[in-house]
C-alpha cells in the first residue's frame, strides 16, 4: 500500500511519518536549514517482523505544504491508494488543508484517515471542535467519514493507534493484480555509486521484472532493467500499488526526469490532446473559459495547456464553478496518458486549483471535436466495462479504428483488446494494424460499389478507378493500406473486379471496336518488345500512321484494360516490363532497406530521369512510398503491383 500525506505547511506531516516509521523523509540541507519540506520524501513502514517482502511494507510519500509547492504536492499525491490527512489541533484546517484534501477528491483517493497532530497542545474541548469541523469538511467528499486521530508525534501518544489502523488497512486492501502495460510514474532520478542512472517512481499499472526493457516516454528511449528495488526491498520483479526504484542500464541521468513515463515498449504513443470528463470546483475563483490558459497535472508532470470546452453554449459564458462538461485539453508539449487517467487543472499562473477529469480519450481529433458523432463517440469512451466499451466505439467508427492507438489508450495488448470482441463482429487488417465492425465494413463496401456505378455510368469509356483515386472519393480518412486490404476482400467476395490497376464492378469492361482491337494488336508487341525503354507515343504514333491524339487515346484504354502501364503522360509500359521493375525495386529492398534512386538506375541501366519516373509511377500506384527529400529521398515497399 502507498500512503500520501496532505495538509497545511508545519502541520507536523514528516514529523508524523518519522514518529510512525522512524525515517526522516526531509533529507535536502535546505530543508534543515527552514525547517520545511520542499521535495518529496519517502519512507517504509514493514508490516511484519524482520525484514519483510516488498509485499508486506508500507510505503509512505510526504509531500510539501506550502502553497508555492503544490506542483510537487500533486506529482507525489500520483498513484497513492491512501491518504493521510494532516491537520494541527492548535490551527483546525487551513488553505492548504482545503486545497490538498480538493486535490484527494480530484484524484478519486476514496480512502484514507486523518491525523489531528498536536494534540498534545490542545485541550478536549478545542480537539472535539477541530474534529467537527474536518467532519464537515470531508462530508461532501470521497473520505466522508474517515476516521480522525488525535495524537501527538513529539510525545508519541495515539501514533500506535495510527499505526496499527494503518496496517490493518493495508492487510485488508486486495492485492493488485498487475494488469495492463507497465507504467511508472517517475518522481526521482539519480545517480550511484558503481550502479548507475537510478528512476524511482510509483507503479500505475503492469509490472515489470529484472531483465525487462522499458521505453522512457515522451522521449521515447529504451534501457534495460538491470536491478530492481520494490518498497525500498531488493526485488526481481514490482508491481502495480508499488514504488519501484530500477536501475537501469543504457541511460544517462539526464535522458530522464520527474514527470517522465517508464513504459513497456509497446504500449506507449505520445499525445497532445486529451479529452476529458471535467468537474469544475465549486470554490473555483471564476467560471472556467473556452480556450482558457491552464496548468496540467497528470501523473508527476505538469506542464501548460489550453481548455476547448466541448459542451454546447459554454463557448461565451464558461463553465461556472461546480459545472461539469466534456472538454479537450490542449497540451503545449507531447505526454504519455491513458484512458482512466486522472488530470488536474490549476489556473495559468498556478495560483488556484480549478477542477479535474478523468481522461476519455487521450489521442482526441483537432477538428470536429464537437460534433454530435464524437460526442457520440466520448459518451462510448465512458462506458467502465472494457468489452462493452470497445463494442460502442467500433459501432460509432464507420471506418474503423486503429488498434496501435487503441491500445495505447487502453494500455493493453493488441491481442488481449481483440479477445473482448466476438470475431464474426470485426474485420482485422493486418498490414494497417487496423480493426474495423463489419457492419461499418458492408456499409463501406456498398458506397464503394455505389460511387464505381456512378463512374461507370458517367464514363463508360473508362474501366475504372486507381485504388488510391476510389479512396479518396469514397473514405479519404481510412489508412491506405487498410482500404487496399478491404478492396481485396470484395475481389475475393465477387463483389469487385480488377483490370490492372484499375478497380471496377464486374462485368464493366471497356471494349474496343474491330479498328482499334487492330491497331492494339500491332502496338502491343512494340511495347513488349522494347522492355525498359519503350517508345513515346509520337513514335508509336508516327509507326501506326496515326494522328498522336488518336494514339495516346487508345494506349489509355489499353492501360485501363490493364494491357499497359501508363508511366508518364506519354510513355506506356508493357505489364511485364513493369513486374520485372518492380522485382529489381524489391531486391535492393531486401538488401538495403531501401530503394534510391541512383540504386534502382544502375541496377535496370535506365537513365536517371527514367529511374525517378518509375519510382514515382510505383508511387502512384501505390506499390512504393517515398520518403524524405533530395539527397535523402528513398522509397520503401508498402504494396503490391496492382496487376491480376
Amino acid at each position: 500500500m502507498l500512503i500520501g500525506t496532505a495538509g497545511h505547511i508545519d502541520h507536523g506531516k514528516t514529523t508524523l511519518v518519522r514518529a510512525l516509521t522512524g525515517v526522516d523523509t526531509d533529507r535536502l540541507p535546505e530543508e534543515k536549514r527552514r525547517g520545511i519540506t520542499i521535495e518529496l520524501g519517502y519512507a517504509y513502514l514493514p508490516c511484519g517482523a524482520g525484514d519483510s517482502a516488498p509485499d508486506q511494507v508500507i510505503g509512505f510519500v510526504d509531500v510539501p505544504g506550502h502553497e508555492k509547492f503544490v506542483p510537487t504536492m500533486l506529482a507525489g499525491a500520483s498513484g497513492v491508494d491512501f491518504a493521510l490527512l494532516v491537520v494541527a489541533a492548535d490551527d483546525g484546517p487551513m488553505p492548504q488543508t482545503r486545497e490538498h484534501l480538493q486535490i484527494l477528491e480530484l484524484l478519486g483517493l476514496g480512502r484514507g484517515a486523518v491525523a489531528l497532530t498536536k494534540a498534545d497542545r490542545a485541550s478536549p474541548e478545542r480537539l472535539a471542535r477541530v474534529s467537527h469541523e474536518i467532519a464537515a469538511l470531508l462530508a461532501p467528499t470521497r473520505l466522508a467519514g474517515a476516521p480522525v486521530f488525535p495524537l501527538s508525534a513529539l510525545t508519541g501518544e495515539g501514533v500506535a493507534a495510527l499505526r496499527e489502523h494503518l496496517l490493518g488497512i493495508a492487510h485488508s486492501l486486495p492485492r493488485p493484480t498487475g494488469e495492463g502495460g507497465f507504467r511508472l510514474a517517475v518522481d526521482r532520478v539519480f545517480t550511484l555509486p558503481g550502479a548507475g542512472t537510478i528512476v524511482a517512481g510509483s507503479v500505475h499499472a503492469g509490472q515489470v521484472a529484472v531483465g525487462d526493457t522499458v521505453l522512457v516516454t515522451p522521449a521515447g528511449i529504451t534501457a534495460r532493467v538491470r536491478s530492481l528495488h520494490v518498497q525500498n526491498r531488493k526485488a526481481d520483479q514490482g508491481r502495480a500499488g508499488q514504488r519501484c526504484a530500477l536501475n537501469l542500464a543504457g541511460l544517462s541521468v539526464d535522458q530522464v526526469k520527474r514527470g517522465d513515463w517508464l513504459c513497456g515498449s509497446a504500449q506507449a504513443l505520445p499525445a497532445t490532446r486529451l479529452d476529458i470528463d471535467l468537474q469544475l470546483a465549486t470554490d473555483a475563483p471564476r467560471a472556467l473559459a473556452h480556450g482558457a490558459v491552464v496548468q496540467i497535472h497528470h501523473g508527476t508532470r505538469h506542464l501548460l495547456g489550453r481548455v476547448a470546452l466541448l459542451d454546447a453554449g459554454l463557448e461565451k459564458g464558461g463553465l461556472p464553478p461546480g459545472g461539469r462538461s466534456l472538454a479537450q485539453v490542449v497540451a503545449d508539449a507531447p505526454l504519455h496518458a491513458c484512458r482512466g487517467d486522472l488530470v488536474v487543472l490549476r489556473d495559468g499562473h498556478g495560483r488556484h486549483t480549478l477542477g479535474g477529469g478523468r481522461i476519455l480519450d487521450p489521442f482526441g481529433p483537432p477538428r470536429q471535436r464537437r460534433h454530435p458523432a464524437r460526442l457520440a463517440v466520448l459518451a462510448a469512451q465512458a462506458l467502465s466495462k472494457p468489452a462493452e466499451r470497445l463494442q460502442a466505439l467500433l459501432e460509432h467508427a464507420p471506418l474503423g479504428l486503429d488498434l496501435g492507438q487503441l491500445a495505447a489508450a487502453e494500455n493493453q495488448r493488441r491481442a488481449d483488446l481483440l479477445t473482448l470482441l466476438p470475431a464474426a463482429s470485426c474485420h482485422l487488417t493486418d498490414k494497417a494494424d487496423w480493426l474495423i465492425g463489419h457492419l461499418a465494413l458492408t456499409t463501406l463496401a456498398g458506397r464503394v460499389t455505389a460511387r464505381l456505378a456512378e463512374h461507370h455510368a458517367q464514363y463508360g469509356d473508362e474501366l475504372g478507378l486507381e485504388r488510391d483515386r476510389l479512396r479518396r472519393m469514397v473514405a479519404p480518412q481510412a489508412p491506405a493500406a487498410a482500404f487496399a486490404d478491404w478492396l481485396e476482400q470484395w475481389l475475393g467476395e465477387g463483389l469487385l473486379a480488377r483490370s490492372g490497376s484499375a478497380w471496377h464492378l464486374p462485368g464493366h469492361r471497356v471494349e474496343l471496336d474491330a479498328r482499334d482491337q487492330g491497331l492494339a494488336d500491332t502496338l502491343l508487341p512494340w511495347l513488349q518488345d522494347a522492355g525498359f525503354e519503350p517508345p513515346w507515343v509520337r513514335d508509336v504514333a508516327t509507326r501506326l500512321g496515326q494522328p498522336e491524339a488518336l494514339t495516346r487515346d487508345l494506349l489509355k484504354r489499353l492501360a485501363a484494360r490493364g494491357e499497359a502501364c501508363q508511366v508518364v503522360r506519354d510513355l506506356f509500359y508493357a505489364p511485364a516490363a513493369v513486374r520485372r521493375l518492380g522485382d529489381i525495386a524489391a531486391e535492393l529492398m531486401a538488401e538495403q532497406g531501401a530503394i534510391r534512386a541512383a540504386d534502382f538506375r544502375d541496377r535496370t541501366g535506365l537513365g536517371r530521369k527514367r529511374a525517378i519516373q518509375i519510382l514515382e509511377y510505383f508511387d502512384r500506384v501505390g506499390f512504393t512510398r517515398k520518403l524524405g527529400h533530395g539527397h535523402a529521398e528513398q522509397h520503401r515497399i508498402r504494396g503490391d503491383l496492382p496487376f491480376s
